[in-house]
């Protein structure tokens, strides 16, 4: 079923440097808050999910009336076109799955997936299969072409919210309520692998563009990146100062893009290990984030709207490399009542520079900091001396902040383990009677190696 309806699109323009994001659209119509988005790869349309029931798919051409989708019986979670464009797939509380022709008919299939709500659902990368995650806490597989059911991973002992193909479609990665993120082998059917270094409910998952990486975003306001050739955590990041809700990869593999609870959208440089850019304008909790497939765009939805942004990096890149510029992530405010088209332009407020690096996992010093160095030469008395800069002040103090925290997680490191070996000790001065009984069975030469590898061990 599907009615159309007036999409408000604000075309606006950004007094700010040229490198920095920009928003280029915004749109209005969803009765309640948008949990998905997702960008027609022929850069036409633009789809958006709701809590309202419906799928919206907005025009990005002018005049043109988007278009409205009803067929779920429940809040919509998720949102995603095929590589083709052809087909616009969505997952819903209804617990059913439903492929759409995004047309003004709006025909639909529909997949009787689970026995509980979807969360989420998302195309292999050929478009020949698809993956849904359900609060069955159950990931199953279905074939696109037959629309059957193939097969399904099992081993979450709570709600999946999201599950993911790698490139090549030989991998599946889940998170879930559980705080664990797996990973599956399509092949053997089974868990290569589970990860445990998050602390709250993993809300989202994604593969890196070249699969050899995944990312997870929580509800304890982190993101977290493996490496899957070691199975290894290489990069950990806090986030937000609220849940991180979605992320997503640029395709080039070099940014992260983030959406928070609260209210910021963030963006991330993976080859500095830092934050990059901090967007602010949404109302309230922004759900969802999404690059378009050639990165040229990205869009964010939450509680009020859909913002299109162009993300103008490659201007940015040019700066990163130039030292002189010092590598700062920068922070963009946007004025609420400008975004929503009372004035032609959107101010952007003075840009904040943090010298700040989100750290590696135990990192211990922040080795891209590039502030310029003082100039010790002595100055004519012509010329004017360098006023006080309260900003430099400020940083010079975030970057102390940050140093001990660091500091502070090595020394927790070393007290943990100082634990561990007191315990052994203290085990060893202190047998139980099934200790005692087992060392009768050999020397006492024999006895202490053994308590000895076990200190090693630990």
């Amino acid at each position: 079923m599907q009615r159309q309806a007036r999409q408000v699109p604000q075309k606006t323009s950004l007094i700010a440097s040229g490198d920095d994001p920009s928003l280029e659209r915004t749109f209005r119509g969803h009765k309640d808050q948008i949990n998905g988005v997702s960008f027609n790869p022929n850069m036409k349309q633009i789809a958006s999910a709701s809590d309202d029931g419906c799928i919206m798919v907005w025009h990005f051409k002018p005049n043109l009336r988007a278009y409205r989708f009803f067929g779920h019986k429940g809040a919509v979670y998720s949102v995603e076109y095929s590589a083709t464009g052809k087909l616009l797939l969505s997952s819903s509380r209804d617990g059913t799955v439903r492929l759409w022709q995004p047309t003004a008919k709006g025909t639909s299939s529909m997949f009787r997936a689970h026995s509980a709500s979807v969360r989420s659902a998302h195309f292999s990368r050929d478009g020949s299969s698809l993956v849904s995650a359900s609060d069955d806490k159950t990931v199953k597989v279905w074939s696109v072409q037959s629309m059957r059911f193939s097969y399904s991973f099992t081993g979450h002992n709570n709600w999946v919210r999201s599950a993911k193909f790698s490139p090549d479609t030989r991998l599946v990665i889940s998170g879930s309520d559980d705080k664990t993120v797996k990973m599956w082998d399509t092949r053997a059917k089974g868990c290569l692998s589970t990860f445990v270094d998050h602390s709250g409910i993993v809300n989202h998952v994604a593969f890196h563009p070249d699969g050899t990486c995944v990312a997870a975003s929580s509800s304890d306001q982190t993101i977290n990146i493996w490496d899957l050739r070691n199975q290894q955590l290489v990069q950990h990041y806090p986030a937000h100062m609220g849940p991180v809700t979605q992320i997503d990869f640029h395709p080039s593999g070099n940014f992260l893009l983030s959406s928070s609870s609260d209210k910021t959208v963030k963006i991330w440089d993976l080859r500095e290990g830092r934050l990059f850019y901090t967007l602010r304008g949404h109302e309230g909790p922004v759900n969802c984030v999404k690059f378009s497939s050639s990165g040229e765009y990205f869009s964010s939805a939450g509680a009020d709207q859909v913002f299109v942004w162009k993300t103008n990096f490659d201007a940015s890149l040019e700066k990163l490399q130039n030292p002189r510029n010092g590598g700062h992530s920068k922070e963009v405010h946007s004025s609420d009542q400008q975004i929503f088209g009372k004035q032609e332009e959107i101010e952007i407020a003075d840009v904040v520079h943090h010298t700040q690096r989100q750290p590696q996992l135990y990192s211990s010093e922040d080795m891209h900091h590039r502030t310029p160095p003082e100039d010790h030469t002595e100055h004519s008395e012509a010329e004017p001396q360098e006023p006080f800069r309260p900003e430099r002040f400020a940083e010079r103090l975030d970057q102390i902040v940050h140093q001990l925290s660091v500091f502070t997680q090595t020394i927790s490191l070393f007290d943990a383990r100082l634990s561990m070996i007191e315990q052994t000790v203290n085990r060893m001065q202190h047998p139980t009677a099934t200790e005692v009984k087992k060392s009768q069975n050999y020397s006492i030469e024999d006895y202490t190696k053994n308590c000895l590898r076990v200190i090693c061990s630990q």
